[in-house]
């Protein structure tokens, strides 16, 4: 799903669309600050300038990217079954998407699913909490404190797009949107 057909205009997008390339060559454990700036077109002094290391590049990629899915995906409505419609609209496109899955089989995945949240997670629970307020006052989402709810949220979506594949043999796609559609709205009735 890794899309080349915008081309970046600005250094740091040219940037991290040479990261994003390599990740999925590659894989994240594997991706250099030097490949990354031969890739973009740069030096590595260049690259420093935005960056410290390739860390912190992948961590900016991951968010803008999170966040180029998200603005694929617009809300559809203040209620909860258009919420958990857009997450699992949401888990379904990372799911199959090239630069995310390329990550998922990474030691950095290790940490963001086992250590600390990361940029991107963060993003997501705050997030979510905004949009389970809205649906907590229409009354589409039971009580209970929303930043705690999201984080939730994400947990039971994020188990989805790690677990993709060891449970396609049970839960091929359409069965997985729809059982992650009937816990979301189990957990949040």
């Amino acid at each position: 799903m890794l899309s080349m057909s915008n081309v970046p205009t600005d250094t740091g997008e040219r940037i991290l669309r040479a990261a994003a390339s390599c990740v999925v060559d590659f894989g994240v454990d594997r991706v250099t600050l030097a490949e990354i700036a031969r890739r973009a077109g740069v030096s590595r002094p260049t690259v420093y300038r935005r960056w410290p290391d390739t860390r912190s590049i992948m961590s900016a990629l991951l968010t803008n990217h999170i966040k180029d899915v998200l603005n694929e995906v617009p809300l559809d409505g203040d209620d909860r079954e258009a919420l958990v419609r857009q997450v699992v609209a949401v888990a379904d496109r990372l799911r199959r998407d090239d630069l995310i899955m390329s990550v998922m089989h990474s030691e950095l995945a290790r940490v963001y699913l086992t250590e600390r949240l990361g940029t991107s997670q963060l993003f997501l629970i705050e997030g979510l909490a905004s949009r389970l307020e809205v649906a907590q006052r229409n009354g589409s989402v039971r009580s209970g404190n929303p930043r705690q709810l999201a984080t939730m949220v994400l947990l039971i979506a994020q188990s989805t797009i790690q677990s993709v594949d060891i449970v396609n043999p049970i839960l091929d796609t359409q069965a997985l949107a729809a059982e992650l559609t009937h816990s979301l709205n189990g957990y949040l009735s």
